[in-house]
């Protein structure tokens, strides 16, 4: 369990991470942000990599996914909003602009994996849904499939992240909506 100074510590190092990246931010930009003495970092974590690799194991620095979030009724259009709309509630700009900073090569052997494990676990989840629906689908090719979906969400929250509405003003229930049945009338017999 982390103590009020660990707290203020982790969210002070994940933002700057986020605007910076992890290299252009340092102990003492962390310590100045979240209002402590630079010592105090090291006594509760050692260094910048530990308060990374500490925070990546809560859910608001983590937004891990597992299968039991996505139930299906049968209904294609009606279940691949709803996965859409799970992905894109966990899946937010500010995961994405936080997974863009834990990519330096400094840290990428160490949060790779935790990194990799969200879309993972989506394209898992798609491919068995596809699998679960072949009797309502033009095709078997379940990989393909998953990774349109999947490429189809992750898309519209890097944009986001990295555009906000600078480049589309749709909101993402609308976009949901809309690319899904577009989708849907493309794979369905």
């Amino acid at each position: 369990m982390l103590d009020g100074t660990q707290e203020k510590i982790i969210t002070a190092a994940m933002e700057l991470i986020m605007e910076r990246g992890y290299a252009s931010t340092t102990t003492k930009d962390i310590a100045r942000r979240a209002g402590v003495n630079e010592c105090t970092i090291f006594r509760k974590f050692h260094g910048k990599k530990e308060i990374v690799l500490e925070a990546m194991k809560h859910p608001e620095w983590n937004p891990s996914l597992s299968e039991d979030l996505f139930p299906f009724t049968g209904d294609l259009e009606h279940d691949l909003c709803a996965f859409s709309e799970t992905y894109m509630e966990r899946i937010t700009p500010k995961m994405v602009k936080l997974s863009i900073g834990l990519r330096t090569p400094e840290l990428y052997p160490d949060t790779a994996e935790g990194i990799l494990n969200v879309p993972r676990t989506f394209k898992t989840v798609l491919r068995k849904y596809f699998s679960a629906m072949q009797d309502q689908l033009n095709t078997t090719d379940y990989e393909s499939l998953a990774m349109m979906v999947l490429s189809m969400n992750f898309g519209f929250v890097f944009l986001d992240a990295s555009f906000g509405d600078k480049l589309t003003h749709l909101d993402k229930h609308d976009y949901i909506r809309q690319s899904v049945r577009v989708f849907v009338n493309g794979i369905k017999k």
